[in-house]
């Protein structure tokens, strides 16, 4: 948990375990810096020479000295050159922050904000991220051990006073934003004996209930009846019911736009009869990251309140092997009345969100549909970690989700997404196939052409986040585990929707 404070008063008039400083790549030794080292250390500046602290991005300096008799830490972070204005550099600056306090025991932190004109931001973009990455850096996930893991922090946010105002309002809604991303990775982070499938529809009815959202939720037996055939055959090989649950939140404004969110929720996926091999089982809890990003982005933003409506669907479902579960072979009928060959049923993510697009185009009047999904290795394997993949045939669609990526630091990449590779999805006993044909090759590419069959009339964006939700490396505000990816990109692209 973080405690924040504003103060206009000077970073060392605070009384605090350490004392932060934000330094661009080849900075001058500053006034500010002249008046520490003379007060509390004066061979600072060698000291800063000799340890060749220049401000690179992600680098660090901690320096112990006293003040008022008393130990204490000056530290100071390399934001990376004037010239690129990233505001990616600060967040990592931040996460580096959060690492030396727990290395270091520093509990009570005052951290001098750094002008928001370095990263190209307004002073209440800054104060968002910053309360939005010190609490993402922070997060540890230690429900099963018998000590707690994750460290609690005072921080004091030294502020300009004619700023003072616009910054809390940033760090407001940062907190919102990072309690949501935190939510969606603690989700994901669980044990799948843990989050079943109605364990995560009973976690949307009560973030329904919290935020007065209307909340419709159907069982197995009414997504058969529906005719909800791809999510059906999914779950049909668990002794646990598969859900499809539906949020909406809606917008002050009588005529507001209608954006719409899909998550795929695979609670857990071994891959049905077509199983995994063990090692690419263990982190299968992680397949109901689209749902959590969904679910936890409609959480945050049903307290934003942007001027924009949004509709949640999550279809919720185990993929495992059993006497009832969809064989290769099969044929599944959709909600659109489409059929489908399953070849793969590890190819089950395509299969339920094919539902969940289809019944969401069919009841509501949207504007934009989004689909969040962990679909596949072979995203991961084409974009790395660091890169979801963006999939659209709406430019005006997709340049709103990249400009929310590039503003949240949640990375989208465009892949080519070009009807030469429609037919790739073709089966000779249905209308289409689950798994693609292999002289195509581009997996990540024939499963977004499977979803555009379920998706008729309404502007696209598929993100295939297999790559970025779990596991990512080198990135000081994330650790191992979820990374709650997609969440700050949803919050940010309703709140600035046009």
């Amino acid at each position: 948990m973080i405690k924040y404070t504003l103060s206009v008063k000077s970073l060392m008039e605070q009384q605090a375990d350490a004392y932060v400083l934000c330094l661009p790549e080849d900075f001058a030794f500053s006034k500010e810096l002249r008046t520490i080292a003379q007060d509390y250390f004066p061979s600072l500046e060698n000291l800063i020479e000799r340890r060749k602290f220049t401000g690179k991005a992600q680098s660090s300096l901690i320096i112990q000295m006293h003040k008022d008799d008393k130990p204490c830490s000056l530290i100071l972070l390399g934001v990376g050159k004037k010239e690129d204005k990233k505001v990616e550099h600060y967040r990592r600056a931040l996460g580096v922050l959060v690492r030396l306090s727990e290395q270091h025991e520093i509990k009570t932190i005052a951290l001098q904000l750094p002008s928001s004109a370095m990263f190209g931001v307004t002073p209440e973009q800054l104060g968002q991220e910053t309360s939005i990455i010190l609490p993402m850096a922070a997060y540890y996930f230690d429900d099963f051990f018998t000590e707690k893991k994750q460290k609690d922090f005072d921080i004091t946010l030294v502020v300009d006073a004619k700023h003072k105002i616009t910054l809390k309002k940033g760090v407001d809604a940062g907190i919102v934003i990072s309690d949501a991303v935190n939510e969606a990775r603690h989700w994901i982070d669980l044990p799948p004996e843990k989050l079943t499938p109605i364990e995560l529809a009973g976690k949307a009815k009560k973030i329904a209930k919290k935020n007065g959202l209307k909340m419709t939720e159907f069982t197995e037996k009414e997504i058969i009846k529906k005719g909800m055939g791809g999510l059906a055959g999914v779950g049909q090989g668990s002794d646990r019911d598969a859900h499809l649950v539906i949020l909406e939140y809606k917008a002050k404004n009588k005529n507001a736009e209608t954006i719409c969110f899909v998550g795929k929720g695979i609670t857990f996926d071994s891959g049905g009869l077509s199983l995994k091999p063990p090692q690419y089982m263990e982190t299968m809890k992680e397949d109901m990251s689209g749902a959590a990003a969904v679910l936890a982005a409609i959480d945050a933003l049903a307290q934003l309140k942007p001027s924009v409506n949004i509709v949640v669907v999550m279809p919720l479902s185990e993929n495992l092997p059993s006497g009832k579960a969809t064989k290769p072979g099969d044929v599944l009928k959709f909600y659109n009345g489409k059929t489908a060959e399953v070849l793969n049923t590890d190819a089950e993510g395509r299969l339920i969100l094919g539902d969940a697009l289809a019944y969401a185009e069919k009841h509501y009047d949207l504007d934009a549909l989004v689909d969040v999904a962990t679909l596949t290795g072979s995203c991961a394997y084409a974009l790395g970690p660091f890169f979801t993949g963006m999939l659209s045939q709406d430019a005006a669609l997709s340049k709103k989700v990249q400009n929310a990526a590039d503003r949240t630091g949640d990375r989208v990449w465009p892949l080519p997404f070009d009807n030469d590779y429609a037919k790739a999805v073709e089966s000779k006993v249905a209308d289409i196939c689950n798994i693609g044909n292999p002289k195509y090759k581009a997996g990540a590419i024939m499963a977004a052409f499977f979803l555009k069959h379920f998706v008729e009339k309404t502007p696209w964006v598929h993100l295939d986040i297999a790559g970025t939700a779990f596991d990512v490396p080198d990135i000081p505000y994330y650790r191992t585990g979820a990374t709650g990816s997609s969440v700050r990109l949803l919050i940010d692209l309703a709140r600035n929707w046009k």
